[in-house]
């Protein structure tokens, strides 16, 4: 009987197995860089929550902010004026915030599905990415586009113009 009941168990704990994430912590020296028409520069502070497993992708989850006090565009009355309420208005609107809905696998890469809020304005953004895993760290990197207007931000034009590239590098290490 102690025979049976140890097999069920092993074969129950077993089972757990393989829906067990992997939570990744975000460490020091990533880089959010932003290049568009009128500003280009980065954000020097990110937080957030990672769960990523490449074997099952199901039960992953992003949930990143960036401080958008953070900003620095190199030249200090460009960061005052990105600060103020003609663009990202960091007094009323501390962060920019993603949280995914869905990852997929693509070819040798990544696309992540999620929503992006910036300026309390709410929108599904999909980032596309490339995870490469070390065995002391490792490395989420993407770029993608964001239309500033899409988030009221600056006047929009309709233009090609009004998209900011956006180049993310985060290192990361396990849990």
């Amino acid at each position: 009987m102690t025979k049976y009941l140890a097999l069920i168990l092993f074969i129950i704990l077993s089972s757990f197995a393989f829906f067990v994430l992997k939570d990744w912590e975000i460490v020091s020296g990533y880089t959010i860089k932003f290049d568009g028409k009128y500003a280009r520069g980065s954000f020097e502070k990110l937080a957030g929550a990672i769960s990523f497993d490449p074997e099952n992708l199901s039960t992953a989850k992003f949930d990143v902010t960036v401080d958008v006090a953070s900003i620095n565009t190199g030249i200090d009355l460009k960061n005052k004026h990105a600060k103020s309420d003609k663009w990202f208005d960091a007094e009323k609107f501390p962060v920019i915030h993603f949280i995914s809905s869905k990852v997929e696998k693509l070819d040798t890469s990544y696309v992540v599905h999620g929503e992006l809020e910036l300026r309390g304005i709410k929108k599904q953004l999909s980032i596309p990415f490339s995870f490469q895993k070390n065995e002391t760290q490792s490395l989420f990197y993407g770029t993608f586009n964001v239309n500033r207007g899409d988030f009221g931000i600056g006047k929009s034009t309709g233009k090609d113009s009004d998209s900011t590239s956006v180049e993310v590098y985060v290192p990361v290490q396990g849990l």
